[in-house]
């Protein structure tokens, strides 16, 4: 195999002409990646991608090739996927205010100019999905915040409308359903690619505890910070300890370690129905 790129998360190699996507035990914060693994997480969100995208095809076609015919020692944590020519585009559909998305509503009302109602709090459901599409930064930089007509002035408007139309299904459908099982999927980011036909094809991961922000939907309300099965505990616990958000960054101590791995197994059993 020859590794083609290393990201925050994920190793990318090339294996017979196909990609290999290995997810890692590491955990980013605020576009800083951890100096402390979280143990199992590559199997978990390998594992919960993988049963999303079996779930979703319907709406968009996906990367995966094999979760088995992968090289030995990646068993479980890779899957062997099609090439793709990523759209330099982060995707994100929000449906509750968190996060960045309610930095940016504080500050202009509205997100990826996208105006929303007066008098919205931290934890608010929106009155419908919003797709909130931002930049996609290189290693170590931070992604910003671009509208619709940024977008469609990138992609074209055809694209841009397949963009946020996937986007938005997409949401939609792992909303419906995690709403079922007792979780809240408040945003989500999702990536997508060129197959080599031109086809919009699903990469990377999908709806995981990465990618999204899961809440306990019986303990859900508005005003408030939500307790979440998702790397938001992570990204507390770093802010708490007053670091600036530039590497190095601190060491993340056992027992946040092991809160975190118990949370990504809480989000992976309940969604799916299975024990991890």
């Amino acid at each position: 195999m020859k590794l083609l790129h290393s990201g925050k998360v994920r190793d990318v190699y090339e294996d017979r002409g196909d990609i290999i996507l290995v997810a890692s035990d590491r955990v980013s914060v605020y576009d800083v990646i951890l100096p402390t693994p979280i143990p199992d997480k590559g199997r978990i969100l390998t594992r919960l991608s993988l049963w999303w995208f079996e779930r979703l095809a319907d709406i968009v076609p996906n990367h995966v090739i094999s979760a088995t015919d992968v090289p030995a020692g990646f068993e479980g944590r890779a899957i062997r996927c099609r090439r793709l020519d990523m759209v330099p585009v982060e995707c994100i559909a929000r449906g509750y205010l968190a996060g960045m998305g309610l930095k940016e509503y504080r500050s202009r009302g509205s997100v990826s100019g996208v105006a929303l109602p007066v008098g919205l709090v931290e934890g608010s459901r929106l009155p419908e999905p919003v797709f909130t599409p931002t930049t996609k930064a290189p290693l170590g930089q931070h992604d910003e915040f671009i509208t619709f007509e940024d977008v469609v002035a990138q992609e074209g408007a055809e694209v841009a409308g397949e963009l946020r139309r996937i986007t938005l299904e997409v949401y939609r459908r792992g909303a419906d359903l995690a709403r079922e099982r007792g979780i809240v999927i408040a945003d989500t980011k999702i990536e997508i690619g060129r197959a080599s036909d031109g086809t919009l094809v699903l990469g990377d991961e999908v709806l995981t505890s990465d990618s999204s922000r899961f809440w306990p939907a019986d303990e859900w309300e508005p005003g408030r910070p939500q307790f979440s099965f998702d790397k938001q505990f992570v990204r507390d616990w770093a802010t708490g300890t007053g670091w600036d958000r530039k590497e190095p960054a601190p060491e993340v101590p056992a027992e946040i370690v092991e809160a975190t791995r118990a949370r990504y197994v809480e989000a992976y059993e309940r969604i799916t129905g299975l024990a991890w």
